[in-house]
């Protein structure tokens, strides 16, 4: 796990109780790990709310259809 993922870990955990089973763990941490990678040299202190909004943001895109 990458430090900027262990930070996120509250990230992964409000994602998995806001959008339910309808995303698997798996998903999220992936969404989350992938958000981490793609923000990287954004300013840290904005990293968690950023990260989130992201993987949120593409975990709902790659659901809406069912």
């Amino acid at each position: 796990m990458t430090p900027d993922l262990a930070r996120a870990t509250d990230a992964v955990s409000r994602l998995i109780d806001e959008l339910g089973p309808a995303v698997s763990r798996d998903a999220v941490v992936a969404a989350v790990a992938q958000a981490c990678d793609d923000l990287r040299g954004s300013p840290v202190g904005a990293l968690p709310e950023l990260v989130e909004r992201l993987a949120r943001a593409r975990l709902e895109q790659s659901t809406a259809g069912l």
